[in-house]
Order: structure tokens, then C-alpha cells, then sequence
């Protein structure tokens, strides 16, 4: 199966702060969508990248299909931001 690597596991940031997170894919994606979960449980999602980078806000992805990694970083980190971050891919179909 694909392993998908999340990096770090935890994150803890102090409010102002700012920070990152990575995913690296065990093989090519053709896309990638990072979400939040917020404490309540509601499924944000944040951004859906096919390459590239995107920015909305203090939020900034980037994902490199070639390299089989995205990046998400926060800058300027509010208590709104709180909540559970992952990344998901769609991996290219085999023939």
C-alpha cells in the first residue's frame, strides 16, 4: 500500500508563532488536500493542490509531486487554529 509520512506527529504552537508540517508519499500523487479538524469536530477543508503553492491567510501549502512531499505552514498562529491537521493524497491510477 502507499505509506503517507506526516511530520511532526504533534504540534504545539504558541499564539503569534508560526510553524510547519509535511507530508512525504511513498509514491507519486496527482493531488493533495490538507484539512483541519477542529475541536469540535468539524472537517475543514483548507486547501486542495494538484502542484504548486496556495495561500489563504496565515495558511500556506505547497505540494511537489515529483519530490512526493506538501508542506503546510501557519504563520502568525491564533487560538482559532487549534484543532488536528492531515493531509490526504490521490495517488496516479496503475495501468
Amino acid at each position: 500500500g502507499i505509506q503517507v509520512e506526516q511530520n511532526p506527529e504533534a504540534l504545539s504552537l504558541h499564539e503569534g508563532a508560526g510553524s510547519g508540517l509535511r507530508c512525504n508519499f511513498s509514491t507519486t500523487m496527482n493531488s493533495v488536500q490538507w484539512f483541519r479538524q477542529n475541536p469540535r469536530g468539524s472537517l475543514i477543508n483548507l486547501f486542495f493542490l494538484a502542484s504548486g503553492t496556495k495561500e489563504n491567510g496565515r495558511l500556506k501549502s505547497t505540494f511537489d509531486s515529483k519530490e512526493r512531499y506538501s508542506t503546510l505552514h501557519i504563520s502568525d498562529a491564533q487560538l482559532e487554529d487549534s484543532g488536528t491537521y492531515f493531509c490526504a493524497a490521490e495517488a496516479q491510477c496503475s495501468q
